[in-house]
């Protein structure tokens, strides 16, 4: 039934052009004009014809360009076109590019291949959108002349070599780990300089504390001296301080034998240093009942 709609509307020379779609009419060979989406008569007896079909739909071409930038790295550039025939000028779009898609490639890899290899490969990356904008002001120049609308260009993707990529990734791994190398070491650096604090710290209030109980010591003795010369009459300072003396003497030797975890006790070993010791202590004791007994 389609074909012979399709037979008979032929034969009444009636036309069929689709939306989004502008028909070439040719009379003897010679473009005539163009025909809009609808219905339309051609008679075919006076040699009127249609010659063909343009689509003025949004089409899209992604055009692949090897290329190298200025520190002498292969990269591979993707670039997106979106282009359109434009309605107003079908017939240049119709008669004077056989294939747009060539036309247009041709002229992505001239802009690529000339604007790239003036940047290295970081800027490549940083001026996407220069090369987008070059990219599309010489094909806006160059096929609004055939009758085609560029409508947008885009540079999708910049690929280097595979071995670039991985010396890349090592260069960043590296530069991140000697940041946190550094990050660390600070860190240890402020750590370091806390404990030292602490421990000038703590030694000082310690030094104060031992200074402090020397003090304390010295003026417990002096009182001492001072007391016990006063309640004893005929004792000199001397005295009393040699008998403090050796009692702090036996009470260090109780608090060592006292210890659980002492085992030894270090004593002077020489043979005379026992009687030294003996008679030291002995004189202490005859001197204190001489002096009790007056």
């Amino acid at each position: 039934m389609g074909k012979f709609v399709a037979s008979v509307g032929k034969f009444l020379c009636c036309i069929q052009v689709n939306q989004s779609t502008v028909g070439i009419k040719e009379r003897f060979g010679k473009f005539e004009e163009v025909l809009d989406p609808g219905c339309h008569c051609v008679p075919w007896i006076t040699g009127n014809r249609v010659a063909g079909e343009l689509t003025l739909r949004l089409r899209q071409l992604d055009v692949r360009c090897e290329t190298k930038t200025k520190d002498n790295v292969f990269v591979t550039v993707v670039a997106s076109i979106q282009y359109r025939a434009m309605e107003d000028k079908a017939s240049d779009a119709y008669y004077k590019l056989s294939n747009p898609k060539t036309q247009i490639q041709s002229y992505v890899f001239d802009v690529i291949r000339a604007y790239v290899p003036k940047l290295e490969l970081d800027d490549a990356f940083e001026q996407k959108n220069e090369i987008a904008r070059a990219v599309e002001d010489e094909l806006e120049k160059a096929m609004l002349a055939y009758g085609y609308e560029i409508v947008q260009t885009l540079i999708v993707d910049i690929e280097p070599d595979d071995k670039v990529k991985r010396a890349m990734n090592e260069i960043n791994a590296a530069a991140r780990m000697r940041v946190a190398a550094n990050e660390k070491a600070e860190a240890e650096k402020i750590v370091q300089i806390k404990r030292a604090e602490g421990e000038a710290e703590a030694k000082y209030l310690s030094g104060l504390g031992i200074a402090r109980q020397r003090q304390a010591i010295v003026d417990g003795l002096r009182d001492s001296v001072l007391g016990f010369s006063g309640n004893v009459p005929g004792t000199s300072a001397k005295d009393v301080m040699d008998l403090v003396l050796l009692t702090q003497y036996f009470d260090t030797m109780k608090e060592i034998g006292s210890t659980s975890k002492s085992s030894a006790v270090f004593l002077p070993h020489g043979p005379g240093a026992v009687a030294d010791i003996a008679s030291q202590i002995r004189d202490g004791c005859l001197q204190a009942s001489s002096h009790h007994t007056n």
